[in-house]
């Protein structure tokens, strides 16, 4: 009973870090904007520093790696793009926007899983999808402008693909399950370096303005390395903590980190949201708990 216990005790204070690693983790990445390292080259470094330490505590998984699947490529690419787009999005977007429009992720998920693992979508799921779309039309009305609620600059564009990469990611895990948490984990670190390696000539104004490694001070590497660690903690954490416990459960201790992102925003940027922001993030954060309950009975 008591190993139980513990059990089940970690895989929740597994899932509860990553929600508030992913709640607050804008901040550093900030700091190092304001430093004048771009979000793709604080990816780079940061899930560069991310492989060289997994590398390390994981050598004996390295023999194997020949015989994995092609899905990891998708995997890694996949989530690669998904994380690389939620880093730039918070750094320039106001951080509850663009959390509320990653959140539409379940939305994209139901819809995915109906159609590529043809997975049935009951009552829930369709409550999910009509509470989605109605909080997003919500919080991206502006009566103002008259036209359709769209995001409404590159920030919000780039939260909404990284929603709809997660819900992609979590697919195509689905169908990978006999790949392991280390593999998992390993394809995700290394699919972020890939991406942020192929954005670097389109994002940089030259080659030449890449910084070497040799020009960041030692007080922005030491940010990029509890960076790298915290977001090495919080993968493997969350990995173990999804294959322990329900999607229900899992979902809902997932929306902590909107409540640490929110008390952040306020206290670290002094951002607050509008009424309709709160009315169409409420809707959303409703949607994302029935669509974890898309389930039978």
């Amino acid at each position: 009973m008591g190993n139980s216990n513990n059990q089940n005790f970690f895989v929740v204070f597994g899932l509860l870090f990553g929600a508030l690693s992913w709640g607050i983790i804008w901040f550093p990445y900030r700091i190092l904007s304001e430093a004048g390292i771009s979000g793709v080259v604080s990816s780079f470094y940061t899930y560069s520093i991310t492989v060289l330490i997994g590398a390390v505590f994981f050598a004996q998984h390295w023999r194997g790696i020949a015989k994995l699947p092609k899905s990891i490529i998708w995997l890694g690419l996949v989530a690669g793009w998904t994380n690389l787009s939620y880093v730039l999005a918070i750094i320039d977007g106001e951080v509850m926007r663009v959390m509320l429009l990653f959140y539409l992720s379940p939305l994209w998920t139901l819809i995915l899983a109906h159609f590529w693992l043809k997975e049935k979508t009951y009552a829930a799921g369709y409550v999910a999808i009509v509470a989605s779309l109605l909080g997003a039309f919500i919080m991206l009305h502006d009566p103002q402008a008259g036209s359709f609620p769209l995001p409404r600059n590159t920030s919000e564009w780039l939260a909404l693909s990284a929603g709809m990469g997660f819900s992609l990611t979590n697919v195509i895990t689905r169908k990978s399950s006999h790949l392991t948490l280390t593999a998992k984990s390993f394809a995700v670190w290394v699919g972020v370096l890939v991406v942020s390696a192929l954005f670097i000539p389109f994002t940089e104004q030259s080659l030449q303005s890449f910084p070497a490694p040799a020009m960041i001070g030692a007080g922005d590497w030491l940010i990029m390395l509890l960076i790298a660690l915290l977001l090495m903690a919080a993968t493997l954490l969350v990995q173990y903590g999804v294959t322990r416990i329900e999607a229900t459960r899992a979902s809902v201790l997932f929306l902590f980190e909107l409540v640490v992102a929110a008390v952040a925003s306020y206290y670290l940027a002094n951002e607050t949201m509008e009424l309709n922001e709160w009315l169409g993030g409420s809707l959303i954060v409703v949607a994302a708990i029935f669509a974890a309950s898309n389930q039978k009975g």
